[in-house]
């Protein structure tokens, strides 16, 4: 075997490697969900404490997805990546192990921190990896299918291990997988130096940004049960803007920010953060509440809900794994990204007419199948989008600001949504309405406002986003550069944004 065959069958690999540790984390974000009944039951949670099980590991998980990707920039990416996965390793046997409410809550707190670092670093390292435009493509088309479907993979997961064994083993199954993913990562993934504590270790900065984030995402998961105009919220929510513009103040001023603000500079750097922030709301109001509809409209059992989204995962698959990349390289990024976003919204509007007696054929499988579609052939074009600006010191920066939008955006719309759709409801059944016809009509109203959401990203992403003739060739002035070298950015020097068609104009 050639050494250049035998660098890029190890560069595959490594890939699979580093999306088996980020399928790891996205599945537990939503199989704990599916066994929250059997953890009620078992350790005597209440109404108001259970909902501490998703809310220690979202707080700590989304804080902490910026400042992670910032360190794997100034200490290694692959060092933070092998440290967050050995801790999420870890604390996921604690979980496992837990025999009372304080003990699994605290280790979903460590769960949601070590993800952090783990998930954070990933995409930099892919764009490092894989220069090359058409390569680069199918490997982002990997991590988006494992970002994208690993929702609807933990449903499925997450019935079957809680009904066939107990709620112990959605933890415990992570312990062999992240053993065995930590030494092929550390055998597998090439290492490679930071740029050191000096190039930005701001310890105040780093206080400022991920207590405004912690304290922004606390807020947001207390909407459902605070309201949203609720001193509670708006306190926390006027705190965490506050410390966040502290700190890009700060970062403004100083010598060696934490974050270096010229990436935001990038008009497809921004203009694909906001577009994935509108998009993710549609595409949790299909995760939740699509789950809801199913689960207390229609009656499915867990592990049927489960099997109910595989067909949408299996699309999200061929579409991530091969069709995107195709798609995208014939017809432009810009192409694509419409293409999908209009699929995902023409689906939201499919679920906002689903009955009460919905046959899943008939009324919900269509509209699966379009969202699928949709989420399979967006998010290479925009995790590539994200990173197009990043220059090789700042893509862990960019791989976290993007995994953070991600959450947080998420967050925000599905509290949004989920607001929205109890007040519906608590309305029609206040007019004596049936409960079913009730629930139903809130997930319609949450579904349009999602539609809603998707047809924003499409307008913005045809007014901010530019295309250009594919192969142009993009500089990153001195300017930009930490060190005030020039470094040009193109396919032939490895541009992790070879592919898109666009100009940062």
């Amino acid at each position: 075997m050639s050494p250049q065959i035998h660098n890029d069958r190890q560069r595959w690999l490594a890939l699979y490697v580093l999306c088996a540790g980020v399928l790891m984390i996205v599945l537990d974000a939503t199989i704990v969900n599916v066994a929250l009944p059997s953890m009620k039951d078992d350790l005597g949670f209440s109404d108001g404490s259970l909902s501490w099980v998703v809310n220690a590991y979202l707080i700590a998980f989304g804080g902490l997805l910026l400042l992670a990707g910032r360190l794997g920039d100034l200490f290694g990416q692959r060092r933070i990546f092998l440290i967050g996965l050995t801790a999420f390793t870890a604390s996921s046997l604690l979980c496992a192990l837990a025999q009372n409410q304080g003990m699994l809550i605290g280790a979903r707190f460590v769960q949601g921190v070590s993800g952090a670092l783990a998930s954070a670093v990933v995409l930099g390292m892919i764009v490092t990896m894989f220069p090359e435009p058409k390569e680069q493509a199918k490997a982002i088309g990997v991590y988006g299918f494992v970002a994208s479907a690993g929702g609807s993979i933990g449903l499925l997961a997450g019935g079957v291990l809680t009904q066939a064994i107990s709620w112990h083993w959605i933890f415990f199954i992570n312990v062999p997988i992240g053993v065995a993913t930590v030494v092929l990562a550390r055998r597998l993934v090439a290492d490679a130096p930071g740029l050191g504590v000096k190039a930005g270790a701001d310890i105040p900065g780093a206080a400022l940004l991920t207590g405004g984030l912690m304290v922004g995402v606390y807020a947001i998961v207390g909407i459902e049960r605070h309201g949203a105009g609720s001193p509670q919220t708006l306190g926390f929510g006027a705190l965490s803007i506050a410390l966040i513009t502290a700190f890009l103040v700060r970062q403004g001023r100083i010598a060696n920010p934490l974050m270096p603000l010229r990436l935001f500079r990038s008009r497809n750097v921004v203009g694909a953060n906001v577009v994935m922030a509108l998009l993710v709301v549609g595409m949790f109001a299909m995760f939740f509440l699509g789950a809801l509809y199913m689960q207390q409209v229609l009656g499915y059992d867990a592990l049927g809900v489960g099997l109910a989204f595989l067909p949408s995962t299996i699309v999200m698959g061929a579409m991530s794994l091969r069709g995107a990349a195709r798609f995208t390289i014939r017809f432009g990024a810009k192409t694509a990204l419409i293409t999908s976003l209009v699929a995902i919204m023409v689906g939201l509007l499919l679920f906002s007419q689903t009955p009460t007696d919905g046959r899943y054929v008939v009324d919900i499988l269509p509209a699966m199948t379009f969202i699928g579609f949709g989420a399979g052939l967006s998010f290479p074009p925009l995790m590539t989008l994200a990173m197009s600006g990043a220059t090789p010191s700042d893509s862990g920066l960019a791989s976290g600001l993007i995994n953070t939008t991600v959450q947080v955006g998420g967050a925000i719309g599905l509290a949004v949504l989920a607001t929205l759709a109890s007040e519906r409801t608590h309305g029609l059944r206040a007019d004596g309405e049936v409960t079913n016809v009730a629930l139903n009509s809130g997930y319609h109203l949450a579904y349009l406002v999602g539609a809603g959401f998707a047809a924003a990203a499409i307008v913005f992403a045809v007014v901010v986003l530019r295309s250009a003739p594919v192969g142009d060739e993009q500089a990153v002035s001195a300017a930009d550069e930490p060190h005030g070298a020039a470094v040009e950015v193109s396919q032939a020097s490895g541009d992790p944004a070879g592919l898109p068609a666009y100009s940062e104009a």
